[in-house]
């Protein structure tokens, strides 16, 4: 496995950054002694983090094409898998579709308390989506971007690509939907210069 980057910690929350040129990212949520890993990556040392939040509940997956290493850690912990959550009752967060169709779907969480947005796929940090800016739209979607991210004005932007956004977040969002469709040329190169052979 690739090394696993540790991002900022917050007494609420944890996330860790696979360094391989996907940059996927996965995270611990943390209430009331209860912890809910998003999209995770069985990372040994983000793990005994995230369990020094809290008891692990559930291992919830936001996207329906890339179950990551969600039912090995489910089983581990003995916990549910939630796949893609409609609702997540006696929990802090709300569910929000991003992306419903065939191929893709993709729902997000709201957490209205630390006004953070956890993000699958739709937006991310990695340098594929940001195309040089804090934030950008995934590459697929930049022509008409989920209409359901221009609900809120986050503090923190948890990602599924690249590292979480702590600084800034509403301000890059609103640019990185503002500029989704100019910024498609800056976004091919930025993926050509990740993905292509010799180009890194």
């Amino acid at each position: 496995m690739a090394r696993v980057r540790l991002d900022e910690r917050l007494p609420w929350a944890v996330s860790w950054t696979l360094a391989d040129p996907l940059e996927r990212s996965s995270h611990a949520l943390a209430d009331s002694g209860r912890v809910w890993l998003v999209d995770p990556i069985a990372a040994d040392d983000a793990l005994a983090v995230a369990e020094r939040l809290g008891r692990i509940t559930a291992v919830l997956q936001l996207l329906d094409r890339h179950p990551r290493d969600c039912h090995q850690l489910a089983a581990r912990y003995e916990v549910p898998h939630v796949r893609l959550p409609e609702h997540l009752p006696a929990t802090p967060f709300a569910v929000e579709r991003m992306v419903w169709g065939p191929g893709w779907r993709e729902v997000a969480l709201w957490w209205p308390e630390h006004a953070a947005f956890v993000v699958a796929e739709a937006v991310g940090t990695a340098s594929y989506f940001s195309a040089g800016r804090p934030l950008g739209v995934h590459p697929f979607l930049r022509l008409r971007p989920p209409r359901a991210l221009r609900r809120h004005a986050p503090r923190h932007i948890l990602p599924g690509h690249g590292a979480a956004l702590h600084e800034g977040a509403a301000e890059a969002l609103r640019r990185a939907l503002a500029t989704s469709r100019r910024d498609i040329p800056r976004a091919a190169f930025a993926g050509a210069r990740t993905f292509l052979p010799g180009r890194r």
